[in-house]
């Protein structure tokens, strides 16, 4: 993949539009719960205004009605933080797509957030109009917010069209540079680890990495519509039937490539203070739930993960919240971090996996998109890249 790059780019004494993805979790009362996207996007804030630019910064926060402001759509609170990461007053501008010459009074070295960009009608519908009144605002367009990349709105897709410059920020870089790592060259053996509840959800995704990987393992519901395939019992365990025929067609099509657990810890109940059971597949009973993986299953996975060049790791194998049933994700996470491996990790409960069993700092490269992460390990065209590509080109 070919873009500009933010750091290439004299900013000196221009006006930086900044993309970034500040969609935070709040509380009841608006406070925020994890600010991880906020301080993800203050380098490339950072470099702007250090480099002399007067910046300005927005981003969607939630599902806002179009043309309707509301208190509870507001980035007001994520403008507090923002000001406290970066030391510097940052001013919150309402009405900025007609709102007057506001960023004509924007000094250099000044930083300003603009409203909620899904507020303002025909950003989801990417509306040429609505993108070319935001192109004019600025001399340089920024998208550094990866985690909306397979969105064509308005502010990632529409105003890079029209801006003078187009270019990643250090976020959205990173995020490609580590999955073009991960995916277009990678080190080999590759592995890949997709989990989760539900075959449906992911199923694309197993379809294309199933056909680059080496080495494909899945794990949670996804695991269980796997052992359906090939006749194995469940019991009462979350699955698809309807899709063990997809399941079965991966199997086939790529023979050996797919691990299937041989033994799994389970329960008669999904509660965290459930008695776990540890049992071979095949004696399983009509009554168990599976809820991780089983120490044989694991050890044939923890063979794969230390040879392994590049680890692709989304989801966790089992039912990690409740500490009975986390040692599969545990063992998996610490294999991963043990490894001399490429390894990158993305989504939400991958995330969250990797945070409870303390290795962040042992993973290559941790991915903070969902959607669009999903849909890279896809191979689908991510508008948002595409059309920083086509500018570069052009």
């Amino acid at each position: 993949m070919k873009f500009k790059r933010l750091s290439e780019i004299d900013v000196r004494g221009k006006r930086v539009f900044i993309r970034a993805d500040l969609n935070v979790p709040q509380d009841e009362l608006g406070g925020i719960t994890d600010d991880s996207r906020i301080r993800s996007s203050v380098p490339g804030i950072k470099d702007a205004l250090a480099r002399g630019a007067s910046v300005m910064v927005t981003s969607h926060l939630g599902r806002p009605n179009e043309g309707q402001w509301s208190a509870a759509d507001s980035l007001a609170p994520i403008g507090q933080r923002l000001a406290e990461l970066l030391g510097t007053p940052v001013p919150l501008i309402r009405d900025w797509v007609d709102g007057g010459a506001w960023h004509a009074a924007l000094a250099p070295g000044q930083v300003a957030l603009l409203e909620n960009c899904r507020i303002n009608k025909g950003e989801k519908r990417n509306d040429d109009a609505l993108a070319q009144k935001m192109a004019k605002l600025c001399d340089v367009y920024c998208n550094d917010a990866f985690g909306t990349a397979h969105r064509a709105e308005a502010t990632t897709h529409g105003i890079a069209k029209f801006a003078p410059v187009a270019c990643a920020g250090p976020l959205m870089a990173a995020e490609l540079d580590a999955l073009g790592k991960a995916l277009a060259n990678p080190a080999r053996p590759l592995v890949a680890i997709v989990a989760g509840s539900k075959v449906s959800t992911k199923l694309t995704v197993l379809k294309a990495l199933a056909a680059k990987v080496d080495v494909l393992i899945v794990g949670g519901g996804i695991a269980n519509t796997f052992i359906l395939a090939t006749h194995g019992h469940i019991g009462k365990s979350l699955a698809e039937p309807d899709l063990v025929g997809e399941a079965q067609a991966i199997l086939d099509a790529f023979p050996g490539r797919v691990p299937i657990p041989i033994d799994v810890v389970c329960a008669k109940e999904f509660a965290a203070t459930a008695t776990p059971t540890l049992k071979a597949v095949e004696n399983l009973e009509a009554d168990d739930m599976i809820l991780d993986l089983g120490p044989l299953s694991i050890a044939v996975l923890k063979t794969i993960l230390a040879t392994a060049g590049t680890i692709v790791w989304n989801g966790p194998v089992g039912v990690f919240e409740f500490d009975a049933f986390a040692g599969g994700t545990k063992a998996l996470a610490e294999a991963i971090a043990s490894s001399h491996a490429f390894s990158i990790a993305g989504g939400g409960d991958t995330v969250a996996a990797i945070n409870k069993f303390g290795i962040a700092d042992r993973v290559s490269y941790i991915s903070t998109a969902g959607g669009a992460f999903l849909e890279f390990l896809e191979g689908r065209t991510l508008p948002a890249v595409a059309i920083l590509e086509t500018r570069a080109a052009g």
